[in-house]
């Protein structure tokens, strides 16, 4: 089975929302944390008149989850609309192949180290 990582950047408010959708979505474990960084826009509020030049580092999210390629499509596009404002710093969304997963307790690799489960 292939595995794909997509990676959500996007503000911290949506976060809560975003959890509590994804678990609706059958998405059984991810990891977030806290980044600074900045779009094409280079930080530029959408309430400013004018395009920053320089770049303002922004407070952002970002939720990776792992999970099958066949399901990337599915994710991606529940993804959008639950992002979807319209407005600058919406998020982007980053997917790339992994090409090993490996469970450090058990030396478990592939789709077995993502299973639930004890040994």
């Amino acid at each position: 089975m292939e595995f794909s990582r997509v990676e959500v950047i996007t503000g911290i408010s949506k976060i809560a929302a975003l959890q509590k959708a994804l678990g609706r979505f059958r998405i059984s474990g991810m990891t977030v944390y806290q980044v600074l960084g900045c779009g094409v826009q280079h930080g530029t509020q959408e309430f400013e008149l004018d395009e920053r030049t320089d770049i303002q580092l922004l407070p952002k999210e970002v939720v990776m989850i792992v999970l099958p390629t066949a399901e990337v499509s599915e994710l991606i596009e529940f993804l959008k609309k639950e992002l979807y404002t319209g407005h600058i710093g919406d998020g982007k969304i980053f997917v790339s192949s992994i090409t090993n997963i490996v469970r450090v307790r058990t030396g478990e690799e592939g789709a077995e180290a993502l299973l639930s489960g004890e040994k």
